[in-house]
């Protein structure tokens, strides 16, 4: 497993723009994150301002001149809004299309039509993991509940067995698997090979959600037995569409950039000759960006025209597509700043000069760090962002294999215990009918499974790869 080491990183930590000591740096690492927490907990101030003044801050505290911290903070949201920003949007406009094309209702009806009995918590997990790959977590469960509360009525199942294995699959899309914003900041900010990291993290994702899905569940329905509350029955997309795409047509678009990334790291892997006329083609094919927009062109023809969209609809969905993500893009980008910072006032070598001698790994640090700062400010993106600004450092003598696996440790930390200071938590809550204490019990407990278990998983997977 790689340790933590000095000597590995010496040549390639930038020059810090402050020369303060090991103690100073470090109060100013906690002060400027105790500003976060503060502003996003007691004042209730946007995460975006938040992260911006806590930048501001840590600067101040180390001692750097504020015009060089400023330029660190924009330097480092410009680079990040450039390197997941447009991945982002496209991610949100395929979600969007899936949505309202019905095409997330096609699938939902399809495999529904097929499970019964016991075999229905195993076909709501699938569900949830196949729509949560293009759809941010809140929208997959704006989209997936009232399947949840539907099913669970007609059916006559305990909420929990259906509920819970529907959240366990979004959430852990949510964490590990890129194209999410989590995981692509990540990616980004440690260097990481994104198809790589993509497989892995699929690898890692199925134990967990089966783990925190279908097997939780028993034990959830047992704590918290709660009918579907009625009125949070809301109407589904496709009930005012004459027809919806195809079951086929609308995996296939789903499944699309997932495909043609695990291509370009499987030919990665087999040629490694970046010469090689195969392999430039699937390193043009297999970016990011051309597979999500391949995915939202091909969605064009499979998902919006076979539900009669004309093209000026088509044109108003992706437009209505961009506008929700107006404020994740700013949240990640001051992520981004921040993580700029810390890495210009000279942090990232603190780190490593500090933990020379230490025998933890630096996966174990890395997911350890995600977790406080979940803990403190209920949001796994800016838990995300601001570990991965932390240990970034801690991957560059690290294999492709290694810094993916790191990637995925911040991931799965940033997942843990979901608490009152997380909107996540009220949305259940509130969508379920839940009280505090059961939601603690069923959605709480399930993520900081999920946290747990791919955790142990990633680092099980650091000592075979």
């Amino acid at each position: 497993m790689t340790r933590l080491s000095v000597e590995m990183l010496a040549a390639d930590v930038p020059e810090p723009i402050t020369s303060a000591g090991h103690a100073q740096l470090g109060i100013a690492v906690l002060a400027g994150i105790a500003v976060i927490v503060l502003l996003i907990t007691k004042f209730k101030l946007h995460a975006f301002l938040s992260l911006t003044i806590g930048s501001l801050a840590l600067g101040a505290f180390a001692g750097a001149p504020l015009d060089k911290v400023i330029t660190s903070f924009s330097a480092g949201l410009g680079s990040t809004v450039a390197g997941v920003g447009v991945l982002i949007a496209l991610g949100a406009i395929l979600g969007k299309m899936l949505a309202d094309s019905g095409g997330a209702d096609q699938i939902v009806d399809t495999i529904l039509a097929k499970a019964s009995g016991r075999y229905m918590p195993w076909a709501m997990v699938l569900i949830a993991s196949v729509i949560g790959l293009p759809l941010f977590f809140e929208v997959g469960v704006v989209l997936l509940i009232p399947v949840v509360l539907m099913v669970a009525k007609r059916g006559n199942y305990s909420l929990m067995r259906i509920g819970i294995p529907a959240l366990a699959g979004l959430s852990v899309m949510h964490g590990l698997v890129p194209p999410h914003p989590g995981p692509l900041v990540a990616i980004d900010a440690v260097g990481a090979n994104l198809g790589v990291t993509l497989a892995l993290g699929v690898l890692v994702a199925v134990p967990t959600v089966v783990i925190a899905g279908p097997v939780f569940s028993k034990y959830a329905a047992r704590w918290v037995d709660v009918p579907a509350p009625e009125r949070m029955i809301p109407q589904r997309p496709s009930e005012d569409l004459e027809r919806r795409p195809g079951f086929g047509a609308t995996l296939a678009t789903i499944l699309l950039p997932v495909v043609l990334m695990l291509a370009k790291a499987l030919v990665d892997i087999v040629i490694d000759d970046p010469e090689h006329n195969v392999q430039r083609v699937f390193d043009v094919i297999g970016s990011p960006l051309i597979a999500l927009l391949a995915a939202v062109l091909v969605g064009v023809f499979t998902l919006g025209m076979p539900a009669g969209f004309s093209k000026e609809r088509i044109s108003s969905l992706v437009e209505k597509g961009l506008a929700p993500i107006a404020g994740i893009l700013l949240i990640v980008g001051a992520g981004g700043g921040f993580k700029q910072t810390l890495i210009d006032t000279g942090v990232g070598q603190m780190i490593l000069d500090i933990s020379e001698n230490w025998s933890i790994p630096a996966l174990l640090l890395a997911w350890l760090i995600a977790v406080a700062i979940r803990l403190a400010t209920g949001s796994a993106t800016v838990a995300t962002v601001s570990a991965a600004g932390l240990v970034a450092p801690l991957a560059a003598d690290m294999s492709t294999t290694h810094a993916a696996l790191l990637v995925l440790a911040i991931g799965a930390g940033s997942l843990f215990f979901s608490h009152v200071n997380d909107a996540g938590f009220w949305l259940v809550k509130e969508y379920f009918g839940l009280n505090v204490g059961q939601t603690i019990k069923t959605w709480s407990i399930m993520e900081t499974i999920i946290s747990v278990v791919a955790g142990a998983l990633v680092l099980l997977l650091s000592l075979i790869i």
